[in-house]
């Protein structure tokens, strides 16, 4: 059963574009010149809207800390969106110029008739970012263990939910009668209500920080990663609507070559590097903890050699949204995704 919020983010977000285009152009569609005191070197403005501010997106902040974005010629304002149905929003309405989140969210609004719809270009992720958190310490886990037990999951059609259920499916079991997923509480709320003495659950399935945290905290210890199990799945993507693509590939081009060196520099340096380069973007995380984390990611091969978005992994991730019945109809690869810019990033 089809039940997406996103018609009603949808119809907001189209009439954002229509009171937009009776005010003043936004500053991201300008992408006015700027100048940083750097060399007095002008640069073009480019907002980029994310659905949420986490280590799982360390590539990302590799390129903004170590300035690849200025030696692209580009002054990049980051925007935390909450979600992606706000970042997407942003991005049809013209607030911001390049949208990251999930490319489900790309294929809901086109097949829910956008007219502008938006097409991703550059893959930062290929894992799942959350964890399956015990208890107890289980090293011979496994997931018919779930059978009968009480699982603090995500919200419905989320698409950690989705995976889990995914996973869930594929070693024979059925996530509505072999065991119980409580989809009753707020998403970042999870980890400290499993934390709670006498809470109800057996299992937690968490994104960092709250797995490292439970586990720092001696109240829960990470048995499953969801990133392995579900294979490559495209969790994250970069996308913009097809009319900014038309009219700034240059820019398009030079912010997909930063992130390029974001990804080769995650891909020849250690967990314990990475974690330095990117600490002012998570000052709230010590040192310690954030190195455990981007560890963490680190060894699942949660981060691409290049940004580039292959059709089998499309292919797997509306595999996921119909298993979870979120699709109505299977978008068009060649239709949604552009791999032009990625593909000379990643020769240069």
């Amino acid at each position: 059963m089809k039940k997406h919020l996103f018609p009603l983010f949808l119809a907001l977000a189209l009439l954002a574009v229509s009171l937009t285009a009776c005010t003043s152009k936004p500053a991201a569609v300008d992408n006015e010149q700027t100048t940083t005191p750097k060399d007095n070197v002008k640069l073009t403005k480019v907002v980029l809207n994310e659905v949420a501010h986490s280590i799982f997106y360390a590539p990302m902040y590799v390129a903004i800390e170590e300035e690849y974005f200025q030696d692209e010629g580009l002054s990049l304002e980051l925007v935390t969106g909450f979600g992606a149905d706000k970042t997407m929003t942003a991005v049809l309405s013209g607030e911001a110029d390049i949208g990251f989140m999930g490319a489900e969210a790309s294929i809901y609004t086109y097949n829910e008739g956008a007219n502008d719809f938006v097409v991703n270009f550059a893959q930062l992720t290929q894992r799942a970012g959350n964890f399956l958190v015990a208890r107890e310490e289980m090293p011979d886990f496994t997931w018919e263990d779930l059978k009968g037990k009480t699982i603090l999951g995500g919200r419905k059609g989320g698409m950690p939910e989705m995976v889990f259920e995914y996973i869930l499916k594929e070693h024979g079991i059925d996530p509505e009668n072999d065991l119980t997923i409580n989809q009753n509480i707020d998403f970042g709320s999870t980890a400290a209500a499993f934390a709670e003495q006498g809470a109800e659950a057996d299992f937690t399935v968490e994104f960092e920080p709250g797995a490292t945290k439970l586990e720092q905290e001696g109240k829960g210890y990470v048995v499953a990663s969801l990133g392995k199990d579900s294979g490559y799945v495209p969790y994250t993507s970069f996308s913009a609507k097809q009319s900014y693509l038309a009219d700034h590939p240059d820019v398009i081009q030079s912010f997909v070559n930063a992130l390029q060196k974001g990804m080769t520099y995650v891909q020849n340096h250690t967990p314990e590097e990475i974690a330095e380069v990117i600490a002012p973007q998570f000052p709230e995380t010590d040192i310690s903890t954030l190195t455990t984390i981007v560890t963490r990611y680190y060894d699942q091969d949660t981060w691409k050699e290049n940004l580039i978005f292959e059709e089998e992994s499309f292919d797997l991730l509306q595999d996921i949204l119909e298993s979870a019945g979120e699709l109505e109809r299977r978008a068009d690869y060649k239709d949604l995704v552009t791999t032009e810019f990625a593909e000379k990033a990643s020769n240069q």
